[in-house]
């Protein structure tokens, strides 16, 4: 074990989980530590909800994650979606849609099959996704959720070639399946702007994660029941210390799953969930710097 340890840290990698816990020394272009993203916030009347209750609460977010598909929006909902990110200054992430579950894959949908995630099946899948990327990209929208390895090295080429606006961004979701430094490594070197590791990874993990890469980590901070349906809300202050910058993907626990269609009151409850969290960062970790509203990229 002792070759294989250095020969990881030759590589740039940590030797193995950071049992220590070190304090990341990494920031966003701001110089924060930390932002806020709420999930599951499928069309512009929830996002609209959410964005009001969280003024009454005087707080502030940096992204709105909508985790259905594009394809299940129509232009005008994009482009209303697109509108409410500009004036509220949050960054809207919509999911590419096309993925295992709503192909003809049978397999998928059986517990051994369920292993591929929401992975894309055949390269018609693919050249969807990249309609899916095209199209909402020409109605504004710039930041994009990620379920597949491939898609992404073929996103991240056509950023390259102009395809696609330069300023496009790709965040590697959760259900990827990723879980260690050298995936998340991987993930950064073929375009990825935002990793999001598994659910319950632990803090001596994420800390390993942290040292292996320099984009954001996102990192929930409380799960659907159909993800595991645990709150770690005391654990945030040591997660912004030692995996910063992070994005602290708050309000997951009121949906019953990753799809869930939120509703008015849902969103209510996804902003209340922020303002919980708020409070054990200022409580227990106060010099903790968040970005300001509208720091987006």
């Amino acid at each position: 074990m002792k070759e294989t340890r250095e020969f990881l840290q030759r590589i740039g990698q940590p030797a193995g989980d950071l049992y220590d816990l070190p304090s990341s020394k990494k920031r966003f272009s701001d110089g924060a530590q930390y932002r806020f993203e709420v999930p599951g916030i499928q069309g512009p009347g929830t996002m609209k909800t959410l964005l009001e209750e969280l003024d009454r609460y005087k707080i502030s977010i940096h992204r709105v994650t909508q985790t259905k598909g594009v394809m299940t929006l129509t232009d005008e909902e994009i482009e209303s979606m697109v509108g409410l990110a500009k004036e509220w200054q949050v960054d809207l992430i919509l999911a590419i849609g096309p993925r295992a579950t709503t192909d003809t894959s049978a397999s998928v949908h059986t517990s051994e099959g369920q292993r591929m995630g929401y992975r894309l099946r055949g390269q018609e899948q693919v050249v969807r996704a990249i309609e899916e990327v095209k199209r909402a990209s020409a109605l504004g929208c710039r930041s994009f959720l990620v379920y597949d390895e491939g898609c992404l090295w073929a996103l991240n080429q056509l950023r390259k070639e102009g395809g696609i606006p330069a300023d496009c961004r790709f965040k590697v979701s959760a259900h990827a399946g990723h879980g260690n430094p050298c995936s998340a490594k991987l993930m950064e070197e073929i375009g990825a702007n935002s990793f999001n590791p598994v659910r319950d990874i632990q803090l001596q993990m994420l800390a390993a994660i942290r040292y292996a890469i320099d984009i954001s980590i996102d990192i929930h901070t409380e799960n659907p029941k159909s993800s595991g349906g645990f709150i770690r809300h005391y654990e945030v202050p040591e997660m912004i210390r030692v995996a910063a910058p992070i994005y602290l993907k708050t309000g997951g626990s009121v949906a019953a799953t990753h799809s869930w269609d939120s509703t008015d009151a849902d969103a209510k409850k996804r902003a209340k969930q922020i303002v919980l969290v708020k409070r054990v960062i200022d409580t227990y970790y106060p010099e903790a710097v968040a970005s300001p509203k509208g720091s987006i990229y």
